[in-house]
């Protein structure tokens, strides 16, 4: 994008989230929904899109860009993000790593716009840091596919239009060979959707559970085709890289804000007579999470610039992932301790980011499993024994 546009961009989804969306976010909170104002509002800047190519009527950022982008949306409450960050992400990203040109052409166009809100169905009970022994499975059936199984935990399946299905479907190859992904419209007979989770924060994003009962699709439902048979495992993972880095980026807009909201408060509680801001101890907590959020800013920056380049699409998301994740959360606990008391209370925004930034260090991923991950690439056959 030209950067005068990007710039333009920018301001804009900053004077939204600060101007619209705060003062929003405790009545979020309380009823666990965003307001169709809001939603409505996101489609009409783009929001759906931002990260899915032009010529399907996203807005084509590349990493670096959607990085910038997700500090000001991370600013505010994360379902905000959670809205249509798997539209952008990882279920979006399914089609454009791994769809047919039929299949881009249906469905990228109406999931930019955010006509359709879209699913990314992979995580199950027994399934989660390490997906490839997902059991859900997927067999052929005359020209059809017969999927059966369950997932768990999946962002926005309450209000999905369509699920990216993770399924097994050659049970004798090595357990990432024989994953496929499939295309599963909401409504289609034996798909069903659990209650909406109870979370411990993060409310506004919606979670179920999603069961398949000899839920049936057609051989064009197959993401890639025949090409894509059995290549669903190194999709997702692509897909991942990039949440992560996505991901990352929210974590760094979230710390900003939390700086913000404990310099706001030290700057005009007053104790003993003084402002709190005067105390040295509660100065270096203060300087700490700068410190940690200034860090952390600049390892998005970095891995973004690495994944465009295609240079770094694995150490580097899981580099950042893990330290903004562990990064942000604490930021979030040095905010509640600068608050005292106050940030013990609900309807104190720095509880409510306590509540929401513990997330951060287990989706897209845990914080064990990125130093395992790292620790891998870098140690090779040794890492291994």
């Amino acid at each position: 994008m030209d950067a005068a546009d990007f710039s333009a961009v920018l301001s804009e989804v900053r004077r939204f989230v600060r101007e619209r969306v705060v003062p929003l976010e405790a009545e979020i909170d309380e009823k666990d929904e965003m307001p169709a104002e809001i939603r409505e509002a996101a489609k009409k800047m783009g929001l759906f899109g931002f990260a899915l190519p032009e010529e399907y009527g996203g807005l084509g950022l590349s990493m670096y860009e959607e990085a910038q982008l997700m500090f000001e949306l991370g600013y505010t409450t994360p379902s905000l993000r959670s809205m249509f960050g798997t539209n952008n992400g990882i279920a979006g990203h399914v089609l454009m790593v791994g769809g047919t040109e039929e299949q881009k052409a249906e469905w990228l166009p109406r999931i930019a716009s955010g006509d359709v809100l879209a699913s990314f169905a992979l995580t199950e009970a027994e399934a989660g840091s390490d997906p490839s022994t997902l059991t859900t499975r997927a067999h052929l059936d005359g020209d059809d596919w017969v999927i059966n199984g369950a997932k768990r935990y999946i962002t926005n399946a309450p209000l999905a239009d369509v699920f990216m299905v993770f399924a097994r479907t050659d049970p004798d190859a090595p357990r990432t060979r024989g994953i496929s992904t499939f295309l599963v419209p909401a409504g289609t007979p034996g798909l069903t959707v659990a209650p909406k989770d109870h979370k411990m924060g993060q409310f506004g994003a919606w979670t179920a559970d999603v069961y398949f009962d000899d839920v049936r699709v057609p051989a064009s439902a197959l993401v890639g085709g025949e090409a894509g048979l059995n290549r669903g495992f190194g999709t997702a993972m692509g897909c991942i890289a990039h949440g992560r880095v996505h991901i990352s980026s929210l974590c760094v807009g979230m710390a900003e804000r939390l700086v913000d909201e404990s310099v706001e408060y030290a700057g005009t509680r007053r104790q003993s007579g003084k402002l709190i801001g005067s105390f040295q101890l509660v100065q270096g907590l203060i300087a700490d999470s700068m410190t940690d959020y200034y860090a952390g800013r600049a390892t998005v920056l970095e891995a973004a610039r690495a994944f465009d380049a295609g240079t770094d699409t694995k150490i580097g998301p899981s580099c950042t992932k893990y330290f903004t994740s562990e990064m942000v959360w604490r930021v979030a606990d040095r905010a509640v301790q600068v608050h005292g008391g106050a940030g013990y209370m609900r309807g104190v925004a720095v509880e409510r980011f306590y509540r929401d930034a513990r997330l951060f260090r287990i989706y897209e991923g845990t914080s064990q499993i990125q130093q395992v991950i790292i620790a891998k690439a870098l140690l090779g056959e040794a890492a291994r024994g």
